[in-house]
């Protein structure tokens, strides 16, 4: 068994062999495809069942889930609990549903973009929220609609109690450790390492059961005093220690299957976020946080996307073993600067005690995990600026007589898609009744209110603004590919005078037809945004700073209202689904060709390595994009050899920080490797790629997903 590497280093042995075996499997897709196998419960259909209100009849779903989803026991395991069903990952194309059927249809959907509170649930035990839940349905203020509420999420209780006794049941002979850790947790508080790690599972895996996908957070913080307590009085070795999470992150795999090429096989959103500094300002990095890394640079496990809190004072110890997994490739591993998310969260008003708590939403966007409802919708930059300049019609041309007119042109396209997200997200989904407002018909998400703080508090959902935080926020896409497009119109129409704007327009209309030497002069030309050149990159940062005060002024437009409407800047991927409804660009790229990531150069126009990619993109004052912005990185391999690779990733690290970036996603892969990988996928099937906020095996992206990983500009240090 040989864990591919993009590292002319092999990746180290650590894991017993039984328990590499296990992995190997697991990563292979054999659970993923059993899964598959086994779709979801079948409810028979039944005229007194129809009758029942839907939320009794999706209680009784769940509760079905529960009594009747196969269970899985791995020889090999150390914790117990499975997801076992289909459509909790897929059904017909769609994520996340409650895998239950009724007349070939699931009757409740999921939920992702957000981290539970797991802390609670290990410290407390789930016991305490049936407590919570039975003194709160005391309070006769409460609607009936308010009982029926808080009776659902007992009903949640109820069903892991059911899918709890199962394994209890079956790991009595079998797994009789295993079956010591379920009579303790997760409804009693977890005492040791070993219960804390089975606690944490199972609450996570039951949640994906039932068809939601929540990310795990702060898992260090989470597990470590449990295992600093067990590793100071001699009852675990830290060599023991290490078997149990790999159990944890084998066990992570086992939605991995062989699915139709798409957007990747490794998106569930279980995303970890580790080290970083607690309310006392000291560095939370512990022996669990270096256990994680451990197994990920052994077996190169990418289900579990890791996200690296990074300060000033970050330990070079800490440094050092982050960069020894990047280079092994993957991008498993990505950044965020911490001081700058402490500032966006202080400068939303979020309270002092808990902005250190901060986690992700099960990609990369920011938010204090278990109390926090988010979702984002992307909007195309590109799309908005063609509108403005008429590229993306035929009829008259625009008239403009400076490169300010076009720019204020586009501004107002800017505003007015982000007004439209407004309405969709906010506008038509609350609503004010008698000065109380509500979500408007919010879908059944008991299964994760249960561990949102507030739900119960407010006898209201998770979409029905039961959490003390509800976000939503427009993202804006292509704004590389904007900005660059602004700076050649201000070049080579109002400066250099190589064209009228009238003749560009027509060019784009026409995507360059007959004008390839005037293309390729503007494309070659001028300097663009990832090299270092401030002639261009301020049309970046003029994009992005405007972009967050049009955000900033729609919510303002709009108040009162008690959900936060933050600015954001992603694609994840976004740019394939977008090239039908692309023209071609000012900068000389021709429609249908794939272009900027994220907040990425438009591949091929970055030229000067990534030191320089870097400065560009941190001219911009990225605080403003309160939900986030991503730069990713594509380094080659041997640019990484030895101790000098080591050095180059810890310094660009630091180099991000420092100049003020706030997240940065590394993958290290040769494009030699992935074009082998597409003619030969059968020899590659564990290959992975760092796609957008999550991994995938490359083998399972459909061809224009591997194009866009392929037409990324490969950097050297």
């Amino acid at each position: 068994m040989i864990f591919p590497t993009a590292s002319n280093t092999r990746r180290p042995i650590r894991l017993s062999q039984a328990t590499r075996r296990w992995a190997w499997s697991s990563m292979h897709g054999v659970y993923g495809d059993e899964a598959q196998a086994h779709r979801a419960v079948l409810i028979p259909k039944d005229e007194q069942f129809e009758k029942l209100p839907l939320i009794d009849r999706q209680d009784e779903a769940l509760l079905q889930v529960c009594r009747h989803a196969p269970l899985r026991i791995c020889d090999e395991e150390l914790i117990s609990g499975s997801a076992t069903l289909g459509v909790a990952f897929r059904f017909d194309g769609h994520w996340h549903s409650l895998p239950a059927l009724y007349e070939g249809e699931p009757l409740a959907g999921g939920a992702s973009h957000l981290t539970l509170h797991f802390t609670r649930a290990l410290c407390q035990g789930v016991d305490s929220y049936e407590k919570e839940i039975l003194t709160r349905m005391q309070d006769a203020a409460l609607t009936p609609a308010q009982q029926r509420y808080l009776k659902s999420l007992l009903n949640v209780i109820d069903g892991m109690r059911i899918f709890h006794k199962r394994y209890l049941d079956a790991t009595k002979d079998t797994k009789p450790a295993i079956h010591a850790l379920l009579r303790q947790v997760p409804f009693s508080p977890a005492r040791t390492f070993h219960e804390a790690v089975q606690s944490l599972w199972f609450v996570f895996v039951y949640t994906r059961l039932l068809g939601s996908w929540p990310g795990i957070g702060r898992m260090d913080a989470l597990l470590g005093p449990y295992l600093k307590k067990d590793l100071e009085n001699g009852t675990l070795t830290r060599d023991q220690a290490r078997e149990i999470l790999a159990s944890f992150f084998i066990k992570g795999c086992e939605w991995i299957e062989n699915p139709p090429p798409g957007t990747g096989d490794a998106q569930h959103y279980q995303n970890l976020v580790l080290a970083g500094r607690d309310e006392q300002g000291r560095e939370t990095a512990n022996e669990v946080t270096y256990l994680i890394l451990d197994i990920v640079e052994e077996l190169g496990i990418s289900d579990f996307p890791i996200t690296m809190r990074i300060h000033e004072k970050t330990p070079e110890k800490l440094l050092r073993k982050i960069a020894r997994v990047m280079r092994h490739g993957g991008g498993v591993i990505a950044v965020y600067n911490e001081e700058m998310v402490f500032q966006t969260l202080r400068d939303q008003g979020y309270p002092a005690h808990e902005i250190p708590l901060f986690a992700n939403d099960g990609c990369w966007e920011v938010q204090i995990p278990g109390c926090t409802c988010f979702s984002y919708t992307p909007m195309d930059a590109l799309q908005a600026l063609n509108r403005a300049i008429g590229a993306d019609r035929e009829g008259d041309i625009p008239a403009f007589s400076s490169i300010e007119d076009v720019y204020e042109a586009f501004l107002r396209e800017l505003d007015r898609d982000i007004e439209d997200i407004w309405q969709l997200s906010v506008g038509s989904a609350y609503k004010n009744t008698g000065g109380i407002w509500h979500g408007h018909h919010p879908p059944y998400t008991a299964p994760v209110d249960l561990f949102e703080d507030g739900c119960i508090q407010n006898a209201r959902s998770y979409y029905d603004l039961g959490p003390r935080y509800t976000v939503r926020s427009p993202h804006i896409g292509g704004a590389p590919d904007a900005s660059n497009s602004l700076y050649a119109i201000e070049k080579a129409v109002f400066s250099d005078h190589l064209l009228t704007f009238p003749e560009l327009i027509r060019c784009l209309r026409t995507n360059w037809a007959g004008q390839e030497a005037l293309r390729l002069m503007i494309k070659n030309k001028y300097t663009y945004y990832g090299n270092d050149f401030d002639e261009s990159d301020r049309w970046h940062t003029r994009v992005l700073d405007d972009f967050a005060a049009l955000v900033s002024a729609c919510e303002r437009r709009h108040n009162p209202c008690p959900v936060r409407f933050i600015p954001g800047v992603s694609t994840f991927g976004r740019q394939v689904d977008w090239l039908p409804y692309r023209t071609a660009t000012a900068f000389g790229a021709r429609k249908g060709e794939i272009l900027a990531g994220n907040d990425s150069p438009t591949p091929g126009t970055d030229a000067l390595g990534a030191t320089a990619v870097i400065r560009s993109h941190c001219k911009a004052n990225l605080v403003r994009q309160q939900c986030g912005a991503a730069l990713d990185l594509k380094i080659f391999p041997d640019s990484l050899k030895g101790e000098n690779g080591i050095l180059a990733l810890k310094s660009m690290i630091r180099g991000f920080v420092a100049l003020g970036g706030l997240f940065l996603q590394i993958d290290t892969v040769d494009t030699q490797t992935l074009l082998e990988a597409r003619e030969h996928p059968e020899q590659y099937k564990t290959l992975s790629v760092r796609v957008s906020g999550w991994n995938a095996r490359f083998v399972t992206l459909c061809r224009e997903w591997q194009d866009m990983i392929i037409q990324r500009t490969t950097q050297n240090m």
